[in-house]
């Protein structure tokens, strides 16, 4: 009977061990993505042609993503690249020059499954800069204003526009209100100043408020030039110097209390919410971690945390003073890797704070406003409600 107990233990420890070394081999799997094009516009035939995704950051010119020609062929190709969901765009050299559809509309990514080599085929329809851009129209809510097109920024000595969305009912009480800080203001509220579509902050709140939902002001701050290095608190080589302290800096002693003076707010932490996404994601987590006395609800969506691997390292040190309510989004179609550098944070997160979690893995969405103003509803129900207890939440 002994004997056979150690024989079934040494069969399963060995079955473990050889589906370790399996598991192990998938995930150092590198396969080879080639994209041929069968068919581009008859116009700007001599202009080069990059791929651009999240295999190389999005970047729309990148030297190792050119186009060549193969013979009678236009192709490209990734080696290396490990098993994951990728999505790109063909360009001309930028964003502006972007591929299109046969009437200049705007076109969703390709997106390739990446399980073994692969070779994908496809054709460029249009280039977007071939069309008359189509004119936008405002799109903001009433109850969005311009506080200052010029807010001086002492810190990093710049201005930038400030937005502020006040509820409906603001001027007809004397109540105060939660603030909520956004970055990338432009994205916001309005369609007409926005690159990519935007959130529909206001109207999510308009409509939220409207069925009893705690109302809140909402202060969006712009982005600028120099966008990677105000949201990036570290050094990061592609973007270079990291300006986020300053930035918080300024979000703090210098914006916070001009709102809470001109306006009737509640500046408890309790009461004051950031959020963003991307970079605007990453620097309202680094937030939490730096002001947890000023931030006690954050949303965080889409973060660039490979720009800042240092985040990690951070959250494991700050962590056990952190007892606010944390909202995390991520698209599955971002690809895997943006994924878990995410679920690493939440999981330092979790096991070393008493922070509340609500992570959500949208297996349909990528990293674009659409996403975001898809989750902000659900995202803004949540922080509202009462309650800082440690619960983690998943949705997938």
């Amino acid at each position: 009977m002994k004997n056979n107990e150690l024989r079934k233990k040494g069969i399963g420890t060995l079955l473990l061990s050889l589906l370790l070394f399996f598991i192990s081999i998938q995930s150092s799997a590198q396969f080879t993505l080639r994209i041929e094009l069968v068919s581009i516009p008859s116009k700007h035939l001599n202009d080069s042609i990059y791929v651009a995704g999240n295999f190389n950051r999005w970047q729309p010119a990148e030297t190792g993503y050119l186009f060549f020609k193969d013979n009678d062929k236009i192709i490209v190709e990734m080696k290396n690249l490990p098993p994951d969901i990728y999505q790109f765009k063909f360009t001309r050299g930028d964003w502006k020059r972007v591929e299109a559809s046969i009437d200049g509309n705007d076109v969703g990514n390709k997106i390739v499954k990446l399980t073994a080599d692969t070779i994908v085929r496809y054709e460029i329809a249009a280039w977007k800069d071939d069309f008359l851009p189509v004119p936008k129209e405002h799109t903001a809510s009433n109850q969005v204003h311009i506080l200052d097109t010029a807010f001086y920024i002492p810190q990093l000595n710049r201005t930038r526009r400030i937005w502020i969305y006040l509820p409906e009912d603001y001027s007809k009480n004397k109540k105060s209100y939660p603030v909520m800080y956004m970055h990338d203001g432009q994205n916001l509220f309005d369609t007409y100043t926005s690159g990519f579509g935007e959130w529909g902050v206001d109207e999510c709140l308009d409509s939220l408020i409207k069925t009893g939902r705690t109302a809140c002001i909402v202060v969006g701050i712009d982005n600028g030039p120099q966008r990677f290095n105000e949201y990036n608190p570290y050094n990061f080589q592609q973007f270079g110097k990291g300006e986020g302290d300053q930035y918080l800096d300024f979000l703090v002693q210098t914006l916070k209390p001009f709102i809470d003076r001109q306006y009737r707010t509640m500046p408890s932490k309790e009461n004051t919410i950031i959020a963003g996404s991307s970079m605007g994601g990453l620097i309202s987590y680094y937030a939490m971690l730096q002001y947890s006395g000023v931030f006690g609800k954050a949303g965080i969506f889409s973060p660039a945390f490979w720009t800042a691997p240092e985040i990690k390292v951070a959250t494991s040190g700050l962590a056990n003073k952190l007892n606010g309510k944390f909202f995390f989004y991520m698209g599955e179609l971002e690809g895997g890797k943006y994924i878990t550098d995410m679920q690493e944070v939440q999981e330092i997160l979790g096991e070393k704070s008493n922070a509340m979690i609500y992570s959500v893995i949208d297996p349909e969405s990528s990293h674009n406003e659409l996403a975001w103003r898809k989750w902000f509803a659900e995202f803004y129900k949540w922080i509202m409600a009462d309650g800082f207890n440690n619960v983690v939440k998943t949705k997938e």
